[in-house]
């Protein structure tokens, strides 16, 4: 799944981009308070992207 198409996601899902790290982009869902680093590849692998949703609290993207 690309990065892009991920934030995407998070973004419909209500979460909001928080602050760049080393390697990894941390993403807060303010509904809730949960916060998960989003990896800086091109290309995250669907369990990956599945995890992030996960701790965040969110539904994970379908048709991948």
């Amino acid at each position: 799944m690309k990065r892009s198409k991920l934030e995407r996601h998070l973004k419909k899902a209500g979460c909001q981009f928080e602050l760049h790290g080393g390697n990894h982009d941390i993403w807060v869902n303010p509904a809730n308070g949960a916060e998960s680093p989003v990896p800086r590849h091109n290309e995250i692998k669907k369990w990956t992207a599945r995890g992030i949703c996960r701790q965040l609290g969110v539904e994970p993207p379908t048709g991948e």
